[in-house]
């Protein structure tokens, strides 16, 4: 069925206390989804992040971010006061996050509502059902946190390799520790799944996103050495990342520890379906990063300071996707399959009859004919007119190479719409593809510039800090996305 929805992370929504979260903004945002006659909001991993803010790089695959725990619903149940929240200096720019401030002010508050906190049967039950992740992550940040966030790979030999007997004595020392990680990852989850229960209520399907692979410094990496290509000494023997393209000159240099693909066949794939199960229970549906990955993935030598010399081994191929499909049944997957693709990809990617993506972005090159190009679609695919790696429409365009530009008008027929309407030409043309879905940034809707950019791969700094303002979002721009959505028949 044809449909549509806005790509907004859940970091960039307004909030009163510097970052976005599941406040009453994000609330207010479902039913700006609905009145624009959206059916999806997808958004960013929900991971708790780490150097650098980046969502793709968490402390575990499982977790959620604390940063993401409304500070108001706290108030309303008594775990903390209105003059404690605004006491705290989370930063004075509603456009952007100041990570520093909220690092610094987060962590604090959280403590303060968790020594009011009396834990009861629901607290029990959820970490009772989350015990087969939630105890090595909780244990894990108790002992980071009481070596001032040194990575486990700099820990004492005997809890970087996990001596049974001195991960018992962590648990009794750092225990009020462990119990404040319990705690935030109680909260985060029962907020987010009030808030999924009342887009889903409205109409409104989640996409989620998964990274394929899970940070280093990860509980995740931690706890289950055997599944990655670790050496005696756990540390990589490789690393992930992509080769130079149009992002990076030396390409992309993401660190992630790499599978040891052999093992998880020999487990049938446990480890990934019962991350993809659980993941099922936070969206209702999860585009997967970087997929061809599991066709054929890049290794980085560990230690390189680029991507230039790294080279191309064999992934798990389709066997991962069926036995994902015999335990999980069909579910609803994206693939982000954005990049060169060889013919073994994309015939991974039929085969898993999932759909691809389609970024408008990429498809203006005067130089030659573009699979991005609407007239080569086929129906099962989401296109998008950027993503969260991509500038915004208005941003892109000032940087375009003239002759793109051009062949770019000639295709749209546009060379005489004024700057205001060219990010609505791009959304008309998305809308208007025969893609069953058609996903479209926020910032496009709102005609932002590059000042609006979520990310710029293969830097440092001014990333993931973007957030959008209480009220910019306003009635004029949601009925005309309604219209749109409509007349291109994308409302059922």
């Amino acid at each position: 069925m044809r449909a549509s929805g806005v790509l907004l992370p859940i970091s960039s929504l307004p909030s009163a206390y510097g970052i976005g979260s599941f406040s009453k903004e994000a609330y207010e945002f479902v039913e700006q989804l609905k009145t624009g006659g959206q059916k999806y909001w997808q958004i960013l991993p929900l991971g708790p992040t780490g150097y650098g803010d980046s969502p793709y790089q968490s402390f575990s695959t499982y977790a959620g971010n604390p940063y993401y725990i409304d500070l108001e619903t706290l108030i309303e149940d008594g775990l903390l006061t209105k003059e404690e929240c605004d006491a705290c200096d989370f930063g004075d720019n509603p456009s952007y996050i100041d990570y520093e401030k909220i690092y610094y002010q987060r962590f604090s508050i959280l403590r303060k509502a968790f020594a009011r906190f009396e834990a009861d049967e629901d607290f029990y039950d959820f970490v009772k059902e989350n015990e087969f992740w939630l105890e090595d992550y909780s244990l894990y940040m108790a002992i980071k946190n009481s070596l001032d966030g040194i990575s486990w790979s700099q820990w004492e030999e005997r809890l970087k390799c996990r001596d049974a007997k001195a991960l018992e004595q962590k648990k009794q020392e750092l225990a009020d520790e462990v119990q404040f990680i319990r705690f935030q990852q109680y909260e985060f989850t029962k907020q987010w799944q009030k808030l999924k229960a009342f887009a889903n209520e409205r109409g409104i399907s989640i996409i989620g996103d998964i990274p394929i692979y899970v940070a280093f410094d990860s509980a995740d990496a931690w706890a289950n050495p055997e599944l990655f290509q670790f050496d005696e000494n756990s540390e990589p023997t490789a690393v992930a990342g992509c080769p130079p393209d149009a992002f990076s000159a030396t390409g992309q240099l993401w660190g992630n520890p790499l599978y040891n693909w052999e093992y998880h066949a020999s487990t049938g794939f446990a480890w990934w379906i019962q991350r993809l199960k659980y993941c099922f229970k936070l969206y209702d549906v999860v585009r997967v990063d970087h997929f061809r990955g599991f066709d054929e993935y890049y290794a980085i030598p560990y230690g390189n300071e680029t991507a230039e010399f790294g080279a191309w081994q064999k992934g798990p191929g389709i066997d991962l996707f069926r036995a994902v499909k015999q335990a999980l049944g069909d579910v609803n997957i994206i693939a982000e399959d954005l990049g060169y693709l060889t013919d073994s990809v994309l015939k991974l990617l039929q085969d898993t009859g999932y759909p691809g993506m389609k970024v408008l972005q990429f498809a203006f090159d005067s130089r030659e004919e573009s699979d991005y190009l609407p007239h080569n679609y086929n129906k099962n695919c989401v296109v998008y007119t950027g993503t969260h790696d991509n500038d915004t429409i208005l941003g892109w365009l000032e940087e375009m190479a003239p002759e793109d530009r051009a062949f770019a008008q000639r295709y749209m027929n546009n060379e005489k719409s004024v700057a205001e309407e060219l990010p609505w030409d791009f959304i008309r043309l998305a809308m208007a593809s025969v893609a069953d879905l058609a996903v479209i940034p926020v910032q496009d809707y709102l005609g932002l510039g590059t000042e609006a950019r979520i990310n710029k791969p293969s830097t440092l700094g001014y990333n993931w800090k973007w957030r959008l303002k209480r009220g910019q979002l306003q009635e004029d721009v949601l009925e005309k996305m309604y219209d749109m959505t409509k007349l291109y028949g994308r409302i059922s």
